[in-house]
């Protein structure tokens, strides 16, 4: 009986996992196709990324690239496909941030800017917050930044 348990609970598992995948690639379908009908009512020419990330580097900026140990600072403004903002820097006063520390979206898309240098990046829900809300922000939910990368150190 133990063991007739054990298959069944181990059967459950693989099912379970299976289907979780399903959702996560039905998921990964669904937000591309999100950015690439927001990119296409807005006239947005964006690059993409192998991760999903689309970008659009809007200031090339000068110097070299930050990498996944840099601290940057950043301008940015962060909302939904709708237009919301659900986040942003106050004025002009940038804040810093632990690279390594962010969304997988700025940590795949902010090593390609420069310094002084701005982008907007449509990032997939999968590599923001996921299937997790997060103060104004639905789960499941494409994000739009437009970030300024005023400095960063090694």
């Amino acid at each position: 009986m133990k063991i007739r348990n054990l298959i069944l609970l181990g059967l459950m598992a693989v099912l379970f996992a299976a289907c979780s995948k399903d959702d996560d690639d039905n998921q990964a379908e669904l937000d591309d196709q999100i950015i690439q009908d927001y990119l296409n009512q807005h006239n947005i020419d964006a690059e993409s990324d192998p991760s999903g990330l689309y970008y659009v580097i809007t200031d090339e900026g000068s110097g070299g690239h930050p990498d996944q140990n840099s601290t940057v600072e950043v301008l940015y403004e962060g909302r939904l496909t709708n237009g919301n903002v659900f986040d942003e820097t106050p004025g002009n006063a940038p804040k810093s941030f632990q690279l390594q520390r962010l969304i997988e979206g700025w940590q795949i898309g902010i090593p390609l800017m420069k310094k002084g240098g701005s982008a907007t990046f449509f990032i997939p829900s999968r590599l923001g917050y996921g299937s997790n809300a997060h103060e104004g922000i639905p789960a499941n939910s494409v994000l739009i930044f437009d970030i300024i990368l005023v400095d960063f150190s090694n």
